[in-house]
């Protein structure tokens, strides 16, 4: 049924049209079996008497000709002032010669009415990708974060508290006694590009062993979830691009794709990704040591898998778009 108020559905159009046009029911007879009106009961049955069952489905109530449609020529100028020189529906409204509400129509329509669609760097539109199967292709990175010391970081206890924190916590060798080092956190993380389901591991890391560890982790954990991947895209990384980590893409039979040097658009969904991690978990709240941050992730991660609504796949959680998974609904 097209809408609410629709008194016949396309199946009923069929019967009632095979009735009149095949079956020779008078219309009146046909319009009162469906319990609708004549001229109702007549359209169908012209309808159907020139387009067959094919005629029966909602046509679109767009009209055929739109006198007052703005010229394609001027459309284009718009859309062209849009990418080029970033100006509003009232600037361009002023060079073109429109009124501000119809430039809007037109740049809402060619969807660039948001500056945040189009690439700041090119000026064309945001290009938006999306494999169709789970394992397709499964992003990989390096999210490092800055260990937090026993006592709590700055953040929370303030710069001076923080300063003291740090120097009391027995950080990696080579700081100053002023500056102790403290390391860092090196989360390399993985994210199925069509659920977006994740999978992360801490190390003090990022070396090509490293790199091939979690690879390997990951990809048995994808697989005890019937998940079987096919590639892994990476920036160029120096871990990414060691022999090692050729050999064991090799080994799994994955096939491994590098981005484009100094474009991290390409690997977006893991970079965005990140964000939602160090919001989510790395600085959400108080941790009074690296270790209690540390144990607090795989909670997290099973939180941002099962019960946190992603809105880039229609606000559902993540989990949801792998089928048949033990835990899914926990």
């Amino acid at each position: 049924m097209s809408h609410a108020n629709a008194a016949l559905t396309p199946r009923a159009r069929l019967k009632i049209g095979r009735l009149i046009v095949e079956e020779g029911w008078p219309v009146a007879r046909a319009a009162e079996r469906f319990d609708v009106s004549w001229p109702t009961a007549n359209r169908w049955a012209q309808r159907y008497r020139q387009l067959g069952q094919a005629g029966m489905a909602d046509r679109s109530s767009r009209p055929h000709r739109q006198p007052t449609r703005t010229p394609q020529p001027t459309v284009r100028k718009i859309v062209h002032l849009r990418w080029k020189q970033r100006l509003g529906p009232i600037a361009i409204a002023d060079k073109v010669g429109l009124a501000s509400s119809t430039v809007h129509a037109v740049l809402t329509r060619c969807r660039i009415n948001r500056l945040s669609h189009i690439d700041r760097a090119t000026g064309e539109p945001i290009r938006r990708y999306e494999h169709d199967q789970p394992g397709a292709m499964l992003h990989v990175d390096v999210k490092k974060v800055g260990n937090v010391p026993d006592g709590g970081g700055w953040r929370y206890v303030g710069r001076q508290q923080g300063h003291k924190n740090r120097a009391a916590t027995p950080g990696k060798p080579g700081g100053s006694r002023r500056h102790p080092k403290m390391g860092t956190a090196f989360v390399h993380t993985v994210i199925d590009d069509h659920s977006r389901v994740a999978y992360a591991e801490i190390h003090d890391d990022e070396t090509a062993v490293t790199a091939v560890t979690v690879l390997r982790n990951a990809v048995a954990w994808f697989t005890a979830r019937g998940v079987t991947i096919q590639r892994v895209l990476s920036d160029n990384g120096s871990c990414y691009v060691s022999r090692l980590w050729r050999d064991t893409c090799a080994e799994l039979g994955i096939v491994h794709k590098r981005t484009r040097p100094y474009r991290p658009q390409t690997n977006g969904k893991i970079e965005r990704f990140h964000r939602t991690l160090a919001q989510g978990w790395a600085f959400r709240r108080f941790y009074n040591s690296e270790t209690a941050r540390r144990k607090a992730l795989p909670a997290w991660l099973h939180f941002y898998n099962h019960h946190r609504p992603h809105t880039a796949i229609g606000k559902v959680p993540p989990i949801n778009r792998l089928t048949n998974v033990p835990g899914q609904y926990s």
